[in-house]
């Protein structure tokens, strides 16, 4: 095989024109190691992407590798749809003894299959089977999947288009601070609900991320999250929390509501549970555990490797010295990522944990720097409603110093590629 960019002549021949992320970064990958990935030719790049937030142990997590080798030479399953394994055994009673228990939590656990869309279908049509209503309520700059029911509760206008997605009876409400601090939408969303004239009918479900990743890393206040649970408290709404990028300690804590102190009915949980093999599910209280054998089924939907990875990772909520590197990590990132933006007119800092972005002017700039990032040795991607939004999602388990080489880079780059007069951006320079 040749190396290089040559090797590009294979994805460009084979692969369809749907691929998106090669495209961002444009080398041959071959290795990696929690916060470094390696190219053919042997360049480095610090990794403030991680499988777009699935990577958040690191690449090649050493205990997770050799969990990994002794399960399959020991001949363990590989595959076992939803037939009870000792992998699953395993998985199952540290979930719920090292996360759920400690937090005070009582949920069944649904395999739903690989991808976390799989789990916000089965959340969905869950909810609109037990609450027998079909209507759902999601919110602005929501982002929850490809799939069509996924689609549905996503957003993005273009995702809207009748030959692309569908509507599925559902209401888009603005998210907590779309109209500023001066405007509480949890507010206007019950009176919608209460007015028998608004036209907004009671839904099955609301369904919301407490930190919209996609969307642009939008936060919601602890008191917005409590002003949406008691409105589902209310009604007789499924309060259903995406965790699926926000959760594994993306925010600080394991699950990304914690802080704010809600239960939500129904969890989805995928991307970092796994360790980047692909696992995911919901956790549901028991009450609306109402399926009946095989109602809801997937091929895929028992991941004997990843149930391996996963019970291997969820140690690490046990490991004090995992939560220190966690939280100096955490207070690192907001700290260098401030600094920044205190230094730079017209740059923003925002976020929570390790879940944070630098919002630019305009998308034309966030593509500008995240490519300047790219040429200078550092992965990182853009989100947000124009793109305009920086996305910092580097591992928790990032080593310090590499951290701050990675920040380094990112305002190396705003200077390179924006004309800045006196810490103002002014326009772009490529």
């Amino acid at each position: 095989m040749n190396s290089g960019l040559s090797d590009m002549d294979v994805i460009h021949r084979m692969e369809s024109n749907v691929r998106g992320y090669c495209r961002s970064y444009p080398t041959v990958f071959k290795s990696a190691l929690n916060a470094r990935i390696t190219d053919e030719s042997g360049r480095e790049y610090i990794d403030f992407f991680a499988g777009a937030g699935t990577l958040n142990y690191g690449h090649n997590n050493r205990k997770v590798k050799a969990a990994l080798m002794e399960y399959l030479s020991a001949d363990g399953l590989m595959h076992g749809l939803d037939l009870a394994t000792t992998a699953k055994i395993a998985f199952l009673e540290s979930l719920e003894s090292i996360i759920l228990k400690p937090r005070g939590l009582d949920y069944k656990v649904q395999f739903t299959g690989p991808t976390g869309a799989n789990a916000v279908e089965a959340a969905i049509k869950l909810a609109r089977k037990v609450k027998q209503r079909s209507h759902v309520i999601s919110f602005t700059n929501a982002y929850h999947g490809h799939s069509l029911g996924a689609l549905a509760i996503t957003g993005n206008k273009y995702y809207h288009n009748e030959f692309y997605g569908a509507k599925q009876n559902v209401s888009f409400h603005p998210f907590d601070n779309y109209f500023g601090d001066e405007v509480n939408t949890a507010t206007q969303l019950r009176t919608l609900l209460e007015d028998g004239s608004s036209g907004m009918n009671i839904p099955a479900a609301i369904i919301l991320e407490t930190v919209q990743a996609e969307g642009g890393i939008n936060v919601a206040s602890n008191e917005w999250l409590k002003d949406i649970r008691a409105i589902c408290d209310d009604h007789d709404i499924a309060l259903i929390v995406d965790d699926i990028q926000s959760g594994n300690g993306r925010t600080g804590d394991f699950f990304s509501f914690e802080q704010s102190g809600i239960v939500p009915d129904i969890v989805c949980v995928s991307k970092s549970i796994g360790g980047g093999l692909p696992l995911s599910f919901l956790l549901l209280t028991p009450a609306l555990d109402e399926w009946q054998p095989g109602e809801h089924t997937g091929t895929f939907r028992g991941n004997q490797l990843a149930f391996v990875a996963a019970n291997e990772l969820l140690q690490n909520w046990n490991d004090e010295s995992f939560i220190a590197l966690l939280q100096a990590n955490c207070a690192a990132s907001e700290k260098g990522l401030q600094l920044i933006a205190d230094e730079v007119d017209g740059v923003t800092q925002r976020g929570r944990g390790m879940l944070r972005g630098l919002a630019l002017p305009s998308g034309e700039l966030a593509s500008a720097v995240a490519e300047r990032c790219f040429s200078e040795g550092l992965l990182m991607e853009t989100a947000g409603s124009e793109g305009q939004v920086l996305k910092f999602l580097a591992p928790l388990t990032i080593e310090m110093d590499m951290l701050e080489q990675g920040l380094a880079i990112v305002r190396s780059s705003l200077d390179a590629i924006c004309n800045t007069t006196n810490g103002s951006i002014h326009s772009v320079a490529r």
